[in-house]
């Protein structure tokens, strides 16, 4: 019998190992690219190689390791996750899917078992998106639809994208070369933490993603008149910062009002020359928008717009709206959905299906691939940030329901026409 507790404290072993490379020694940081990124790369490179997966970094900087199926013709699964963090960070966001995919196609290789496709672990070199704002490098190379104008893209140093991959060794042309062609894709699992406190209110260790929410960035410049804050008086002030303030509130105010399909937030404001002795001349925030469902996301970003412009005409700033990045929203695969619930039930556990309002590296991947998710139990909900914690008992609990639901995609894919065959039930993505 496979004991999934102590599956659970190696993967913890490791995911422990992991965070101690950091670029800052006061916390988990390992930003796209950084010193401590490769360092950490290397570390899972010889992992991979440590259970005798085929590795590779790709131009992109993912770390790749296949366990080959010696079917003629195999199919590609691909279980991922992501290694890049967010500034002082948690431990287990990213880094956890990989290390249990890890796991996972070790006791795979141990079975003995002759697989009917190929299995691919991958950490994606760069979802969080912080140093280049623009999330998904990595799976977006994976998945063909990498957009090479953002190569010329600077990060606050003055470092280009382009330059930064050939530092780290990459081949720039190489990047259209490293995507899983489209007729070898047979789907993609990967298990992340909730990064939300349902489950920990529900006290339920884990849940299957039944969609990923879309969402859209906006970055919005308030500009009025700077002046000296003793002399103008306050019926002739152009003020950029009460003018960011009242939209700020109104963000907000809109969001109680939709709470039932949507959330907005903003979570970045910059005064630009800020003095305590200065009327605020420009003042720059973002906005982000967020709904798994198109039309509400799409009427709530146009109504947002309407409210800013309203402010600004009140208060005669003028105002730059910029759309920075935008996602669709993202159903998981059903067929694969009702192998994962069938595994969750079997392994004894209550069927919690969620929504995911965090974006997820299987947003890309779905344009080519049908995508599973499963949502780990968090303490209290809590990540980007160093309070962020897994019970081990979780962790072993989802190794469990993990290892169901490969086995069932085995067994599901052999019985197929003598296992050269993709899931016929698995979505009209995996087909076209």
């Amino acid at each position: 019998m496979t004991d999934y507790q102590k599956r659970a404290k190696n993967v913890l072993t490791k995911i422990n190992e992991l965070a101690a490379i950091s670029d800052d020694p006061t916390c988990v940081n390992r930003t796209f690219g950084t010193t401590a990124f490769q360092q950490g790369s290397r570390l899972i490179q010889t992992w991979m190689q440590g259970i005798g997966l085929q590795t590779r970094v790709d131009a992109i900087g993912n770390v790749r390791g296949r366990f080959v199926s010696p079917i003629a013709g195999a199919k590609t699964f691909v279980i991922a996750s992501h290694m890049d963090t967010v500034v002082n960070a948690g431990k287990f966001d990213g880094p956890m899917g990989v290390l249990m995919g890890l796991d996972l196609i070790e006791n795979l290789i141990r079975s003995g078992e002759t697989l009917p496709f190929t299995l691919e672990l991958i950490a994606f070199s760069d979802e969080e998106g912080v140093r280049f704002h623009t999330t998904y490098l990595g799976s977006k190379v994976v998945a063909g639809s990498f957009d090479t104008s953002l190569l010329d893209r600077k990060d606050e140093s003055g470092t280009s994208l382009g330059d930064l991959i050939q530092s780290m060794g990459g081949v720039l042309s190489q990047l259209v070369n490293d995507a899983v062609k489209s007729d070898d894709w047979l789907g993609y699992f990967e298990i992340h933490i909730e990064q939300g406190p349902v489950l920990y209110e529900r006290n339920v260790p884990m849940a299957l993603v039944t969609a990923i929410a879309g969402q859209k960035r906006v970055e919005i410049t308030f500009t009025g008149m700077a002046g000296h804050a003793g002399t103008v008086p306050m019926d002739m002030r152009q003020d950029a910062l009460c003018a960011a303030a009242e939209f700020i509130l109104e963000v907000e105010r809109f969001g109680f009002i939709n709470t039932h399909n949507l959330v907005a937030t903003v979570g970045k404001l910059n005064v630009v020359n800020a003095a305590s002795n200065v009327i605020p001349g420009e003042v720059v925030c973002s906005l982000d928008v967020r709904s798994h469902d198109v039309a509400a996301l799409e009427a709530a970003y146009q109504s947002i717009q309407t409210v800013c412009a309203n402010i600004c005409a009140e208060r005669s700033i003028s105002f730059h709206w910029n759309l920075v990045q935008e996602t669709a929203p993202v159903a998981c695969d059903p067929a694969m959905n009702e192998l994962l619930a069938q595994s969750i039930t079997e392994s004894h556990y209550d069927v919690i299906r969620l929504v995911s309002g965090a974006g997820h590296d299987g947003v890309p991947i779905s344009q080519v691939s049908p995508i599973a998710m499963l949502f780990v139990r968090c303490f209290k909900g809590i990540s980007h940030n160093p309070l962020e914690d897994v019970d081990l008992s979780d962790m072993a609990a989802t190794l469990r329901v993990a290892d169901t639901f490969m086995n069932h995609i085995i067994e599901l894919e052999t019985s197929r026409n003598g296992a050269t065959r993709r899931f016929e039930t698995f979505g009209k993505l995996a087909n076209r």
